[in-house]
């Protein structure tokens, strides 16, 4: 999605500075400059703010595993040197990339919208540290430091997506894949370009009266979609068994909560197969409307999923994947 964001900006031809830890040669040959440092580089972040008209804060420390630190670090203590940022260089508009996982709280969302509250309790590092900086960034619009909105864009998928649907093909491939629940639940999945539009959209609107001021926003297709049918509808284009084996919910958040105390009681490396955040997500429905975005932003998904399915299958396809 960065690099979705990173294209569009400089296709239309806008200045465009990126704050990444990697090297991204390709980006700098057509026009961005590049500041490689981590988030947690309170100056280095602050001096890539320096004459900018927006900020896009994509990055973050995602995953369903991992020490509590390492995901504070990045998410919220990043988020707050971003913030700070903004605030040295007067950046008048901030476009924050958040999660519906901060809303998550393990049960069935249905057509939910963002009267959703943050639970009393996150199963996972990565909600709970994307639940605390989207609140910093929402406060901070909220007291006048910037113009900022958060979007919260549900399982990002597409050509050149390095995580989901990748994880998803090699677990399937290896025989790993199992279904949770009876198959029936919902949930949205959005196209990497319509994230894009989305995130545009705001940076392009926001000023201190705009209705997405100091809001956060559900970004997906529209299109709710049947989760395992359509995994395995994947699996089939792309050659691959299609997941037969079946668990309850109940069964996987047992084996998740015994994962996971394994984990941290014998300090195994990796993570584990199963937790029950991932148990949760496999197995009930998350889609929400999106009404609102919308309504204040205009946004319209240009992308469906017939198309957007077709182009991630060839792409999986001609990297081999």
């Amino acid at each position: 999605m960065g690099r979705g964001i990173t294209e569009r900006l400089l296709a239309r031809g806008d200045e465009v500075v990126v704050l990444a830890r990697g090297s991204y040669p390709d980006l700098e040959a057509r026009g961005a400059r590049m500041v490689r440092a981590a988030l947690t580089e309170a100056e280095a972040v602050a001096a890539a703010c320096a004459g900018r008209d927006v900020v896009f804060h994509v990055a973050a420390q995602a995953g369903i595993w991992g020490p509590f630190e390492t995901f504070y670090q990045s998410n919220v203590v990043g988020t707050r040197n971003v913030l700070a940022g903004v605030r040295a260089h007067r950046v008048p508009r901030l476009v924050y990339t958040s999660s519906p996982s901060v809303t998550f709280d393990g049960t069935d969302a249905v057509n939910a919208d963002e009267r959703l509250t943050y639970p009393s309790h996150f199963e996972n590092a990565y909600s709970a540290t994307k639940a605390e900086a989207e609140q910093a960034v929402l406060a901070a619009a909220q007291r006048g430091d910037v113009a900022a909105t958060a979007m919260r864009p549900h399982l990002i998928w597409g050509p050149g997506d390095p995580h989901l649907i990748p994880r998803v093909v090699k677990a399937a491939r290896a025989g790993r894949l199992v279904q949770v629940g009876d198959g029936t639940n919902k949930v949205d999945i959005t196209y990497v370009e319509n994230v894009v539009d989305a995130h545009l959209l705001a940076g392009d609107a926001l000023h201190a009266g705009h209705p997405a001021n100091g809001r956060a926003y559900f970004v997906s297709n529209g299109e709710p979609v049947a989760l395992w049918p359509w995994i395995n509808g994947l699996l089939e284009r792309l050659g691959i068994p299609v997941v037969k084996r079946r668990i309850s919910v109940g069964t996987a958040r047992r084996i998740g909560t015994a994962m996971e105390a394994a984990y941290r009681w014998l300090d195994l490396p990796g993570e584990p197969r199963m937790t029950r955040f991932l148990a949760a997500q496999l197995g009930t429905s998350h889609w929400y409307d999106i009404s609102a975005l919308r309504r204040d932003l205009g946004y319209t998904p240009r992308v469906g999923l017939d198309e957007g399915f077709e182009a991630l299958v060839a792409w999986l396809k001609a990297k081999g994947i």
